[in-house]
C-alpha cells in the first residue's frame, strides 16, 4: 500500500468516515505503523494492530502533555486536564475527579438513569418512529453528566453545541466555528464557577471549586480544563456507544432478537458494541519525547502519534472472526475506553448507561428498524469519535 496515495485517496474522506474497516484490515496486513497527512496539515503516525496499539497506549516515552510539545503559549484550556497531561500532574487532576466515578457510586446511581431512560422513551408516546440520538442516546448521558456537575439539564442544547464544536475541530470544515464557541463554551464556566463559589452545593463542580479555592489542587485554567472534558467526555462516548451499539443490532437482527430472548446478555451486548463498532475511533494525540525505533519505523522527536482504537479492536491476531458481531462473545479486553493512566474514568458510568438506555428500549419496542437505509446514514467528521449525525428508526 503506497502512503501517499493512501493518505490522500483513502483517509479521512468520506467514503472512510463511512466505513473504516477495510482500510484498516489493509493497513494491519501491510503497514501498521502507518505515516500520514492529518486533517491539520501535520505529519504523523497511525498504530493499527492491537498488540502495537496497547504497548503504544502505556509507552511513556509518547506524551500527552500539548505544552510540551508546543509550549504553554498554543494550549487552550480545553487540554488543562488529565486527558493532556503526564504524570505527575496527571495523577493529581484524575484524582480530584475520580472520587464522583466509583463503582459503587455508579451502580447507586442506577434506578434513577433507568427513570430518565423511561421518561424519554414516554415522552416518545404511541409515535412510531424517532431519531434515536436527538431524542434518546444524546439526552440521557448529557442529562446524567449535568446532574453529575451541578450545571443546569436546560443548558444541554448548548453543551451539545459546544461539545460538536470541540470534538469535531478535527475536521478542517469546522475548525472556524471552533474559536468562537470555544470562547462562548469557557465564558459560560466561568460564570457557573463564580456562581458556585458564592452557594457551592454537594455536586462536582462545588468540590472542584473549593479544592481550587483551597489554593492546593487547580489554578483557574486546570478547572476550566477539567469540567470542559467532563461535560464533553461525560456524554459523547455514552451518545456514540447507544448509537453505534443499536444500529449494530438493527444491522444485525437474528442478534437482536437473542438479546430480547436474553435480556440477560445485555453486559456481554454493550462490551460486543464496544469492540465492533466502538465510540472513540482514535486516541486522542500523543508526541514522542525521543526519537523511538518501533515496529521498524523511526519515529522521531516531537511527531505525533495516535492509535486507531477502532482497528485495534478488530485485528484478527488478538479476537476471532473480528469482523463478526456476536453477543455471545466472551469478555474481551477491547481498547474503546483506551489503556494505561489514561483509562477513561467514566467508563463504568457509560457502561451503565449503555445497558439500561438499550435494553429499555428493546424492551419497549422489540420490534425496532431501521428507517432508512445504512448507506444513508451519515457520519459525524473529525478525527475522535465515531457516530452517528443521526438515526431514523421505525418503533413499530
Amino acid at each position: 500500500m503506497n502512503t501517499n496515495e493512501t493518505s490522500q485517496t483513502t483517509f479521512f474522506t468520506k467514503e472512510f468516515t463511512q466505513n473504516p474497516y477495510p482500510v484498516y484490515e489493509k493497513l494491519r496486513e501491510t503497514d501498521p505503523v502507518f505515516k500520514v497527512m492529518f486533517p491539520h496539515g501535520e505529519f504523523g503516525w497511525i498504530i493499527t494492530r492491537y498488540e502495537d496499539a496497547v504497548e503504544v497506549l502505556k509507552d511513556q516515552r509518547f506524551s500527552k502533555d500539548v505544552a510540551k510539545r508546543y509550549g504553554p503559549e498554543n494550549q487552550t484550556v480545553f487540554v488543562n486536564n488529565m486527558l493532556f497531561s503526564d504524570p505527575p500532574d496527571h495523577r493529581r487532576l484524575r484524582g480530584l475527579v475520580q472520587k464522583a466515578f466509583t463503582p459503587k457510586l455508579v451502580a447507586d446511581m442506577r434506578s434513577h438513569i433507568q427513570d430518565i431512560a423511561d421518561d424519554l422513551l414516554n415522552k416518545i408516546g404511541s409515535r412510531d418512529q424517532m431519531n434515536l440520538i436527538d431524542e434518546y442516546a444524546f439526552p440521557l448521558p448529557i442529562i446524567v453528566i449535568s446532574e453529575i456537575l451541578g450545571v443546569p439539564v436546560e443548558d444541554q442544547d448548548k453543551f451539545r453545541v459546544w461539545s460538536n464544536s470541540i470534538i469535531d475541530a478535527s475536521s478542517s470544515d469546522h475548525a472556524e466555528m471552533f474559536e468562537q464557541h470555544a470562547k462562548e463554551f469557557t465564558e459560560y464556566l466561568t460564570d457557573w464557577f463564580a456562581k458556585v463559589r458564592k452557594n457551592p452545593g454537594k455536586d462536582l463542580i462545588s468540590q472542584l471549586v473549593i479544592a481550587e479555592e483551597s489554593g492546593q489542587q487547580l489554578t483557574e485554567n486546570e478547572l476550566l480544563g477539567v469540567v470542559s472534558l467532563l461535560i464533553i467526555a461525560g456524554h459523547e462516548t455514552t451518545v456514540n456507544l447507544i448509537g453505534n451499539g443499536v444500529l449494530a443490532l438493527l444491522e444485525h437482527p437474528e442478534q437482536r432478537d437473542l438479546l430480547i430472548q436474553k435480556p440477560e446478555l445485555i453486559h456481554n451486548a454493550v462490551e460486543e458494541m464496544l469492540r465492533y463498532n466502538g465510540p472513540v475511533e482514535f486516541s486522542t494525540s500523543r508526541w514522542a519525547l525521543e526519537d523511538v525505533e518501533f515496529r521498524g519505523q523511526k519515529i522521531a522527536k516531537g511527531e505525533l502519534v495516535i492509535v486507531a482504537l477502532d482497528s485495534a479492536n478488530r485485528d484478527t491476531e488478538t479476537f476471532k472472526d473480528a469482523d463478526i458481531f456476536d453477543i455471545t462473545r466472551e469478555k474481551s479486553q477491547h481498547l474503546a475506553f483506551g489503556k494505561g493512566i489514561h483509562l477513561c474514568l467514566g467508563a463504568p458510568l457509560a457502561r451503565l448507561e449503555g445497558e439500561i438506555a438499550i435494553s429499555t428500549l428493546l424492551a419497549r419496542y422489540p420490534e425496532i428498524q431501521l428507517q432508512t437505509d445504512v448507506t444513508e446514514l451519515e457520519w459525524r467528521p473529525g478525527m475522535i469519535v465515531r457516530g452517528l449525525k443521526e438515526l431514523p428508526v421505525q418503533l413499530k
